[in-house]
């Protein structure tokens, strides 16, 4: 049970020394990009909640 241990240990960080790791500044880049596209989606998704509330008022206004 140990020695399974131990080989996964070893093996893992084999595996490990061959991931080709992202520079600071390509982790950066990438990091920047999802926060602007999530800031872009949910401006979006604000802007459809916004129009269809409007919509609905104007629909339940409308019935009354």
């Amino acid at each position: 049970m140990f020695q399974k241990f131990i080989n996964y240990i070893k093996e893992s960080t084999l595996e490990l020394r061959k991931v080709v790791w992202p520079t600071r500044r390509e982790a950066l880049n990438h990091a920047l990009t999802v926060i602007v596209i999530s800031l872009g989606v949910a401006a979006f998704l604000g802007l459809i909640d916004f129009i269809l509330t409007k919509v609905l008022e104007l629909v339940i206004k409308g019935v009354s």
